[in-house]
């Protein structure tokens, strides 16, 4: 069990305590615990027992349950308050913005058992007259629980691509396996994932499905299974599998059909004539063969998605997309100047030593008080420990950035002679997140025009599974941008994927750039950068139109040209 799990297991249990109304100091000791485990550099997983006591921050007793969550995922009490709470409810702690206090009335008052229960309850208006409930909280309870129920059975790609690893690992060793690849919504890398599903090619199904039954971690579910298909489960992936088999032959036509959404396979390419007709008219020998087939050049997998590379690849003129290699900086971090868990130098040194040219450290301002935003004091503290890291650490550059808030009226949060002491700026809304469509807009497209703003934070604060974000008119967001040389955002966090690679083309499309920005906390965060391209790939972004891509020279004299 990693130091997250266990984080995530003692949140659990403080939330459970605080429904089932228990000593609030007790509560606190489990946050306290949760907190110093989160921070932690080492595997709790590695350390001695007797170690474990010794932490600051963790007493004898939460050492104990510590202990029996390594051995066996759960503790004694932890057992007893799940006994005590109906399933559901405990499923109520996904709904954002309303914490165990508020289910506790909803579940013991109101009568609700499960989020199905919940909506019934909301849309006969009965929420409304619960205690510390009205008719607006009512209103924001229903939708959050629809987005809940929504997200039901769904997972982060970024969760799950380990399994999917270990599944392609396992085919490898299986010589009645010929060929095999992950299909599906999983290939195309989306966001969020229902299924990890595989293609297999075999000439024997029958065969091929007992050994994958019998390699450790696959677990059959017969009843959903078919002749061509195999269901169950893998190891402690939380979503199912599904296996497809196909003749050895019919492999790359069956591939194309899997891997791609419906919208790419029916999009017309020569009048009523479409790329599913073209994949059944014979077997071919590659993916790259059924494209040229139907007068396409090859889409990558994650961009077939039906939204406008038919045309480009009828055209010959499909992007060459970013790739990992062409990323020379990473812009959008955080230090323990503010709520990072890392050092200044740490994360400029594990920066400089995965090979990047440089480093653009943007901790909380002000404002963001829960998180040690830096008043104007620490602010120049960290300006002259960057210029003596970079006399240093030269060639290598940290540049001074700051994730400035953006105020409610769309102001930064900042006087300009703060403002202009930055070489960039992350503008991002963090507070006040409740709005509606055109005070979100009008929000953001005040802080665009602000001169001082170089990119645009996490455009509508999103929470992948967790949180809907607030609503923005996107075209009048990326159009100011395009107006004012404002550079968007990919948040690279599997948790916010935000800009939406749904409106990466259209930014494009506007001339505006975009930035691949992981908003690490930690040294390890600086990995999230992956799926941030995984995101902008979908888009059709480009080296020449993603902000880090340029080198430290170039970089450089953009930011003084911003700047001026």
């Amino acid at each position: 069990m990693t130091n997250a799990e266990i984080k995530s297991k003692l949140k659990l249990a403080s939330q459970l305590m605080e429904l089932h109304g228990d000593n609030p100091f007790k509560i606190r000791g489990y946050q306290t615990a949760a907190d110093t485990i989160s921070a932690l550099d080492t595997e709790m997983s590695t350390m001695q027992i007797d170690e474990i006591p010794k932490i600051e921050g963790i007493g004898k007793g939460m050492a104990a349950n510590i202990t029996q969550l390594l051995e066996r995922g759960s503790f004694e009490s932890m057992d007893q308050l799940l006994q005590d709470t109906p399933e559901g409810v405990v499923e109520m702690f996904k709904i954002s913005g309303f914490g165990p206090k508020k289910i506790a009335v909803l579940w013991k008052d109101g009568g609700a058992e499960n989020l199905d229960d919940l909506l019934l309850l909301c849309q006969q208006g009965k929420v409304s007259k619960l205690k510390g409930f009205a008719d607006k909280t009512q209103d924001t309870l229903m939708q959050a629980v629809q987005f809940t129920l929504d997200c039901r059975g769904f997972e982060r790609y970024a969760n799950v691509e380990p399994f999917m690893i270990n599944i392609l690992a396992a085919f490898e060793k299986q010589p009645g396996i010929t060929l095999f690849s992950e299909t599906g919504d999983l290939r195309r890398r989306m966001e969020v994932i229902g299924c990890l599903e595989f293609l297999v090619a075999s000439d024997d199904f029958e065969a091929t499905r007992k050994v994958i039954s019998s390699v450790e971690g696959f677990d059959e579910n017969e009843k959903l299974s078919g002749p061509l298909t195999w269901s169950g489960t893998f190891d402690e992936c939380v979503i199912p599998v599904k296996i497809r088999f196909c003749a050895t032959a019919q492999f790359y036509n069956t591939l194309v059909e899997t891997t791609a959404n419906p919208k790419h396979l029916h999009a017309p390419i020569d009048g009523d004539k479409n790329l599913k007709q073209v994949v059944q008219e014979k077997q071919f020998e590659s993916e790259e063969a059924i494209y040229k087939a139907a007068g396409l050049s090859l889409v990558v997998p994650e961009m077939r998605e039906g939204e406008f590379e038919i045309d480009l690849a009828k055209q010959n003129k499909l992007p060459e997309l970013v790739e990992m290699n062409d990323l020379k900086g990473i812009l959008h971090n955080h230090s323990t100047y503010s709520d990072g868990r890392h050092t200044l130098r740490q994360m400029a040194e594990h920066c400089r030593d995965l090979g990047y040219e440089y480093l653009g450290i943007s901790d909380h301002s002000q404002t963001a008080v829960y998180a040690s935003g830096l008043h104007d004091f620490r602010v120049k503290e960290q300006q002259e420990e960057i210029k003596k890291l970079n006399e240093e650490l030269a060639p290598f550059k940290i540049f001074s950035g700051i994730e400035s808030d953006i105020l409610n009226d769309g102001s930064l949060d900042y006087p300009n002679d703060i403002l202009t002491s930055f070489d960039f700026i992350v503008a991002s809304v963090h507070s006040g997140l409740n709005m509606d469509v055109t005070k979100a807009t009008n929000r953001l497209l005040t802080a665009i025009h602000n001169p001082y703003t170089t990119i645009l934070g996490h455009m509508t604060g999103r929470l992948i599974l967790e949180r809907e974000g607030y609503p923005v008119d996107h075209k009048a967001v990326i159009d100011a941008c395009a107006e004012q040389g404002v550079v968007i955002e990919i948040n690279a966090s599997p948790y916010r994927l935000d800009i939406d690679w749904r409106w990466v083309h259209y930014a494009l499309e506007k001339g505006v750039m975009l930035s691949i920005n992981p908003d690490a906390h930690k040294m390890e965060g600086y990995k999230d950068m992956y799926y941030g391209l995984l995101a902008g790939r979908k888009g059709g972004l480009t080296k020449e139109m993603c902000l880090n891509a340029m080198n430290l020279e170039e970089i450089s004299k953009y930011f003084e040209g911003r700047k001026k």
